[in-house]
């Protein structure tokens, strides 16, 4: 599962807490690896993280609160700092090559007695995404087939291209969705103690 933790438009404390939140899921969780981090301001602050772990996060999903005086800001009466965590979904991995079904037909056109009497026409059909290509421009089913497979390598490429820009919309506008109050978590101190 993917998850990113974000501060939203909090200030310092928030994007601190997003730090010491994603180091303790990490020692939580300890197949947990980070996939992309935008740091903040200060040193040990990130405006967001995100992680993945195989491990059932669901329940992680909402609002984390963090009771500290602020350490940027002595002085400060505010010790209630909120960050968001959501889930995200899990990005495709399909690889142009996977499998595929094939199938050749007969085509009519140019290409002489050939084309009507042997099946060179070819239609691959990608069994993970559904998408199907034909090729019937060359005279022979070798041919056909050599073009049938750039032309669905270009197309999953494209699908993917487009999973890829959507998945990273989705992260930007979850990205500033923290509610305050009612948090799945709460940690208490510098030391950031989990308390409920």
């Amino acid at each position: 599962m993917r998850l990113q933790i974000s501060s939203g438009q909090g200030p310092a404390e928030c994007e601190m807490a997003v730090g010491l939140f994603a180091k303790e899921l990490q020692r939580e969780f300890l197949d947990a690896k980070v996939l992309s981090a935008v740091k903040g301001q200060n040193k040990d602050c990130f405006c967001s993280v995100n992680l993945e772990t195989k491990q059932d996060v669901s329940s992680l999903e909402g609002t984390v609160a963090w009771i500290c005086q602020s350490p940027f800001r002595p002085h400060h009466k505010r010790k209630n700092w909120y960050i968001h965590v959501s889930l995200l979904p899990d990005e495709s991995q399909q690889e142009e090559n996977s499998e595929y079904k094939l199938e050749y037909f007969h085509c009519g056109g140019k290409g002489g007695q050939n084309v009507n009497k042997v099946e060179t026409g070819v239609r691959l059909t990608h069994l993970a995404t559904g998408l199907t290509v034909t090729a019937t421009e060359e005279r022979t089913q070798e041919a056909n087939r050599r073009i049938a497979r750039k032309k669905l390598a270009e197309l999953v490429a494209g699908r993917q291209a487009e999973a890829a820009a959507h998945n990273k919309k989705e992260a930007r506008h979850e990205h500033y969705e923290l509610i305050r109050g009612n948090p799945v978590r709460v940690y208490e101190g510098r030391r950031f103690q989990r308390k409920k």
